[in-house]
């Protein structure tokens, strides 16, 4: 994988140049992880797409400030796409990153042939008690991000330590993330999507239960769900050979 920066985005690539004649999966981490949720994808996938893992600003790679909006990311992510001329983007969310497709998808449809959402929902709202948690006690947060995010049928100390080394990033900046996830709701604007759409669900996910998938799939005109069973909220790692089958499969019914 080659790293390379663009714009306020850090980010690394399957292969660098990309291939013109390819769809670009575009994948969007969640609140304060970063591009090491996709490093399977990104490597998997790349015989079929091109791949680029994104680190959002304030997230890993990226030194800019971090925003408090999902609208202020989907600037980045539009900013990122014309700056490294990606081609035939397909924006792949996670969790906050699904939050950011469906503003992409909604308000800029022209752009993209595409979209994929994982794990997420039309509208993130955050417990209290996750806002206390990082202010209080961010070692605890990030313990229970591993305690949360993963299936306890795939709970390992592997595991857990990919979840801890996706998280570089300030409190602060998780803050914003989960801020701008608490804003979020486009409950009413789905039907404005007029995209091919993926949606993945997991069965074991907490953060955002299958029923928000469902919502989303029932919502946007043609949309596909897969669930992956015996996951949770970070099913990408969870069950990689899993997750990226149904993308496979997605860009193979996609026509650019």
């Amino acid at each position: 994988m080659e790293h390379r920066t663009a714009g306020q985005i850090g980010f690394v690539a399957g292969r660098w140049p990309l291939d013109p004649g390819k769809p670009t999966l575009i994948f969007i981490h969640g609140a304060g992880t970063s591009h090491l949720i996709w490093t399977s994808q990104v490597k998997a996938l790349s015989a079929r797409a091109n791949t680029v893992a994104v680190d959002l600003p304030g997230h890993n790679s990226s030194r800019f400030q971090g925003k408090d909006s999902i609208a202020g990311y989907a600037g980045t992510i539009l900013d990122f796409i014309e700056r490294a001329r990606i081609p035939h983007p397909v924006p792949c969310g996670l969790s906050m990153g699904g939050a950011i497709t469906q503003h992409l998808l909604i308000n800029n449809d022209s752009v993209f042939p595409a979209g994929i959402l994982i794990n997420t929902g039309a509208r993130l709202k955050v417990l209290p008690m996750i806002f206390e948690t990082i202010k209080k006690d961010y070692d605890k947060y990030v313990e229970l991000t591993g305690a949360f995010a993963i299936s306890k049928k795939n709970d390992s100390e592997a595991l857990r330590a990919k979840v801890r080394a996706s998280l570089q990033c300030t409190p602060e900046v998780v803050l914003g993330d989960f801020c701008a996830c608490d804003a979020f709701d486009v409950m009413g604007q789905l039907g404005t999507i007029s995209l091919p759409v993926l949606v993945l669900t997991a069965s074991d996910d907490l953060l955002t239960p299958p029923k928000y998938g469902t919502f989303l799939s029932e919502g946007i005109r043609g949309a596909q769900r897969v669930n992956i069973e015996d996951a949770g909220h970070l099913s990408p790692i969870e069950k990689p050979l899993e997750v990226n089958a149904a993308i496979q499969a997605f860009l193979a019914r996609l026509v650019l």
